[in-house]
């Protein structure tokens, strides 16, 4: 089958990705955008469970050259995001670029075409540039424990939530207790005759300060769009306010802490279970979470919570490490993403025939978490270090972008049909990020997130004030990089005739 060409091919249809092919589509630039769901928004596509809501205010969780002045609250819940992205897709004109059902399985480098080559569900591609927008919360991970597979009661991970099993009347546990646990769990335990939450660590959680928004401030937005962006631009600063003490003097964030343990005070009246909330380790090691219903809900009568981990599963429930067997007959797993060992590492293959998972050996690295050594014409969104425990990611793509778009033009102007960063420009880079690591929140906190890698790396979080980021990736940095001028274009070999 002879692949389809395109300069420039996306993996992926959610934020990073249509953020790519808006600005692409802006430019002129042909492209196409392979996505393996059969719609647009990416996490906020793939995520239903009930609850889902983002954690960073809706005016600054949205593009900032699409912003939406009919928000109904101030923190986004799942459905709004999703229509939101699927309206600016179509506002921009980037549906017809968009190949849906389309799962990438391998990707590599042809040194001799200088091109990607690119076999999906669909059948072969080939493209100039890659850019990968993959998304770090988009592969659910469910931890291997022994006898999971002979449970008789149905099992789903939030990310994979199943609207068909009706959880009235049934015994159900939920494994875990960081963001998605903290927004389903208070929905589940209406439902369920009796609802164990298996905790391994507790989480600090805030108070909530989610609000419909008017309709006279969305006539306001609408009819003066500067307002919003006021608005934006102050729920921003506000959110930098932290890196202080995330990033710099974890003492910084006793405030913080302060409040959090007032709010466990207030809504947690069972001395036992108080205790069992309580985080040990320093507020802001682990993403700190807003919820109004997160502690009422433990405190339900139909309601468990269960701290000794789990040993195995049996047929009708799990045994937990301190030999007790709890009956269930619904387990949902809260377990979060595969963020460090990032699923799509195995399947790029670069210069050396070596995959991207082959070559991070479990610790990734990028250089300004965008291009990797080895993998040339390749673009990574949301890659590593770039992650916030703070801000919007939507920032950081933003940023991300800027600096896409100036490397293609930097390709353009010296006549580059290859580009690569330099192995001890990305070498020194990350030195750099990982020094800058010591004496933050996440690495000195005293907690294990899933921030570190498999080496115990912090690979995931940017570790300063967003606008530093910005300022890096403001303008394409050419001497980084190693730009080979184009090859003659590959024409691909006619069909046999029959």
């Amino acid at each position: 089958m002879t692949p389809t060409h395109t300069h420039i091919a996306i993996l992926g249809a959610g934020f990073g990705g249509l953020g790519t092919a808006i600005k692409l589509k802006q430019r002129g630039e042909d492209f196409l955008v392979l996505e393996r769901a059969d719609g647009v928004g990416g996490t906020w596509w793939a995520n239903t469970y009930p609850g889902c809501q983002c954690d960073i205010p809706s005016h600054l969780y949205s593009f900032s050259f699409a912003p939406n002045p009919s928000w109904s609250r101030t923190y986004p819940k799942q459905p709004e995001l999703r229509d939101y992205l699927r309206r600016t897709a179509e506002k921009f004109g980037v549906f017809d670029r968009v190949r849906f059902n389309t799962e990438v399985t391998a990707a590599a480098w042809d040194e001799d075409a200088a091109r990607w080559r690119i076999e999906t569900s669909q059948g072969p591609y080939t493209a100039d540039v890659l850019v990968a927008a993959p998304g770090p919360l988009s592969a659910p991970s469910i931890p291997d424990l022994p006898g999971l597979d002979e449970f008789e009661g149905t099992v789903f991970h939030t990310a994979t939530w199943n609207h068909e099993h009706d959880l009235r009347g049934r015994r159900v546990a939920v494994v875990g207790t960081g963001a998605s646990a903290i927004q389903a769990v208070p929905v589940v335990a209406e439902q369920a005759a009796h609802l164990d939450v298996v905790q391994r660590t507790p989480p600090w959680v805030v108070p909530h300060r989610d609000r419909p928004i008017t309709g006279v401030e969305r006539l306001l937005y609408k009819t003066f769009p500067p307002l919003q962006r006021a608005v934006r631009a102050g729920v921003y600063f506000s959110r930098e306010l932290l890196v202080p003490g995330l990033a710099y003097n974890p003492k910084l964030l006793n405030v913080v802490e302060k409040v959090a343990r007032k709010h466990i005070n207030s809504q947690v009246q069972d001395p036992e279970l108080r205790a069992k909330v309580t985080p040990t380790y320093t507020i802001g090691c682990k993403r700190i979470l807003p919820s109004n219903k997160w502690y009422p809900a433990l405190s339900r009568e139909n309601v468990d919570l269960v701290t000794s981990g789990i040993e195995r599963f049996t047929p009708t429930g799990y045994v937990t490490a301190d030999g007790v067997e709890h009956e269930a007959d619904t387990i949902i797993f809260a377990t979060g993403f595969h963020v460090t060992d990032i699923p799509l590492a195995d399947l790029v293959t670069g210069t050396d025939g070596r995959t991207l998972a082959e070559q991070w050996q479990r610790s990734p690295q990028a250089y300004r978490g965008t291009a990797i050594a080895g993998f040339p014409n390749l673009f990574f969104l949301v890659g590593p270090n770039t992650g916030l425990g703070h801000n919007s990611i939507v920032f950081m793509i933003e940023a991300q972008l800027r600096y896409l778009l100036s490397a293609l033009d930097a390709m353009r102007a010296r006549g580059a049909g290859r580009i690569e960063v330099k192995a001890d420009a990305q070498q020194a880079y990350n030195r750099h990020l990982q020094a800058k690591m010591g004496k933050t929140v996440w690495n000195s906190g005293g907690c294990a997130s899933w921030y570190l890698d498999a080496q115990g790396r912090n690979t995931t979080i940017w570790p300063d004030f967003t606008f530093r980021f910005w300022r890096q990736t403001r303008e394409f940095d050419a001497p980084a990089y190693a730009l080979t001028p184009a090859k003659a274009p590959e024409t691909e070999p006619a069909p046999a005739a029959a």
